[in-house]
């Protein structure tokens, strides 16, 4: 886009938003006009007036025409003072000059035409002329005041560039008008390295040069596109970019603010190479509204910190919002391990005349604000960062705890059903740790039960077969989960030491909808059952599925329909109730 030469597309901007915030920027040209001609007919009529001779009759009472001209005087300068306090230094100069002329006119009607009823508006001309420099003077300090208030409220002071305040005004200004505008989010990297090895006094000296040749960029319409440079906080920037054509204008604009920075920066005598992480997200495609525009273009930028390569620049695509989300849960999540604040539920298992058969403990994290996080959520995170077994072990130390409490206040022969990843189980000191917990609980061997994913039949099944014989030793139960999503074979499941077969909750759902879903499930039920394992349910909801369950000689069931995960206090009722 052409300029003309010295065009300061920032500064015009910043004005625009400074004078938007102003009570004067709603005073318009025409309110102006109007107040100018109401001025000059209320004049006109008051020289009318003072010079008629005629009465008039209201009521019962005579009054002389000439009376009016106060009431019109009074009008005339009203206008006058109105024009001075809408309308700044226009308005006080247009009150100067009319008064200046009015004033000596009045004057000469007294002396020449000995005309003494005009000396009260001579006076009242006289003060409302002293009237306006007073208010012209007032107002005049006061615009210079919330001028510089305004401008501290919408410009950076470090360094003189725009804030996140003008920033937010410009984007509402251009959604407003649906304007095409891209926002771009930026990082400096490793700034905080620089503070530590150097000190806040050198990286305040670096932000301001960083500012620098992004201003002059901006400022000389550099880019070919009409730009918008602002700090946001810290060592956070924001750009805004208009008039462009197309996407790749975009990128290269950006890469011209990415590569100013090559150059090497000189700072107390230290060499400096400075880069940045460039994200951002175009209206309206990526978003309609500030938050989240931010939001989007934060996210690209998030990414290309993480990924920390070569390439300084994103584009906000939907994918990066579940990349984000991941690294929000993972941080939430190391942070409850680290103050051991993942606890657990408890969900009921019944046999199928609703004898309570144990209960299953089941992970449960909340974030910082106390709002819960959907274990569909962090679990597949804790596998993937390797934390599963952090999050097993937790569970399985606070409910064993638990439990073995219960036992002691009620003599009872219900299981406590924990869940052990692969992960956690092929860990060297695993058995050492069952121990651990089974001494200082104080549940029976007998009564802890530990579900095991049917995936470790296939991957790890020669290692784990021994640890496995191990717990089998100590007394403990051992339960295959999800039974039937995974791909193990008949052989492997025959020679597995377990005690209980789980179906999966998804055969569950589905096993009504038509006969050779029911007769799957029916056939995992018989497979178990050859293989001298007793099988449970999980997800059953509704009483149709329960009496499925029931014909096709289900042993036990786990869902919604008879308990749903609860709290240790809760659980401990169920058991009195139902044990």
């Amino acid at each position: 886009m052409k300029k003309e030469k010295g065009e300061r597309p920032n500064s015009r901007i910043i004005e625009k938003t400074l004078n938007s915030l102003s009570p004067k920027s709603n005073a318009t040209l025409t309110g102006y006009l109007v107040l100018l001609v109401l001025y000059i007919a209320t004049t006109i009529i008051v020289t009318t007036t003072a010079r008629a001779t005629s009465e008039i009759n209201i009521g019962s009472n005579s009054l002389s025409v000439n009376t009016f001209a106060g009431v019109f005087s009074a009008l005339s300068n009203i206008c006058i003072i109105f024009m001075v306090v809408y309308y700044g230094k226009r308005g006080f100069h247009t009150a100067i000059i009319a008064l200046l002329i009015q004033i000596p006119m009045i004057l000469i009607g007294v002396i020449r035409r000995n005309n003494l009823s005009s000396l009260p508006g001579l006076f009242t001309d006289i003060f409302t002329l002293i009237a306006v420099i007073a208010l012209y003077v007032n107002n005049d300090k006061m615009d210079k005041y919330q001028e510089k208030l305004r401008d501290q409220a919408t410009t950076d002071i470090l360094t003189g560039l725009p804030n996140r305040f003008a920033c937010s005004a410009l984007i509402s200004d251009l959604i407003k008008h649906g304007e095409k505008f891209t926002v771009v989010s930026i990082d400096v990297n490793n700034f905080k390295s620089i503070n530590d090895t150097m000190g806040f006094n050198a990286g305040n000296k670096v932000l301001k040069e960083i500012a620098s040749r992004w201003k002059e960029i901006a400022d000389r319409g550099l880019s070919g596109t009409l730009d918008f440079i602002t700090r946001v906080a810290g060592d956070e920037f924001a750009l805004i970019i208009r008039n462009y054509d197309s996407v790749d204008k975009v990128r290269k604009t950006v890469m011209q603010y990415d590569t100013v920075l090559t150059k090497v920066m000189t700072i107390d005598d230290c060499d400096l190479y400075i880069t940045a992480s460039f994200g951002y997200a175009s209206y309206p495609e990526d978003g309609n509204t500030i938050d989240i525009l931010f939001k989007s273009s934060d996210a690209a930028m998030s990414e290309v910190k993480r990924q920390n390569s070569s390439n300084h620049i994103m584009r906000f695509s939907s994918d990066l919002i579940k990349v984000g989300r991941s690294l929000e849960i993972e941080q939430k999540l190391r942070k409850a391990l680290e103050d051991d604040t993942v606890y657990f539920h408890l969900q009921p298992q019944f046999d199928l005349s609703h004898k309570l058969r144990g209960f299953e403990a089941l992970a449960r994290m909340k974030d910082s604000d106390g709002k819960n996080i959907s274990p569909g959520e962090f679990i597949p995170i804790a596998e993937k960062v390797g934390l599963v077994d952090k999050v097993d072990g937790a569970v399985f130390r606070k409910s064993a705890q638990f439990f073995g409490q219960l036992l002691r206040k009620a003599n009872s022969d219900i299981t406590l059903s924990v869940n052990i990843s692969v992960r956690h189980l092929m860990k060297n000191d695993f058995l050492d740790e069952v121990r651990d917990i089974i001494r200082k609980s104080g549940v029976p061997a007998s009564q802890l039960e530990i579900e095991i994913t049917e995936s470790i039949m296939i991957d790890s099944a020669e290692k784990a077969l021994e640890c496995i014989k191990e717990i089998k030793h100590m007394g403990i139960k051992i339960a295959i989960d999800d039974f039937g999503t995974g791909y193990s074979s008949l052989s492997y499941l025959n020679n597995f030491p377990a005690n209980l077969l789980k179906i999966d909750k998804s055969f569950i759902d589905k096993m009504n909808a038509s006969d050779s879903s029911k007769q799957y499930v029916a056939a995992i039920i018989s497979i178990g059952h050859i293989m001298n394992f007793d099988v449970i349910s999980e997800g059953v909801e509704d009483q149709e599925q329960l009496e499925t369950l029931r014909s096709i000689g289900c042993d036990f069931i786990q869902g919604y329909i008879w308990g749903r995960p609860m709290p240790p206090e809760e659980a401990e009722a169920v058991m009195l109730e139902y044990a």
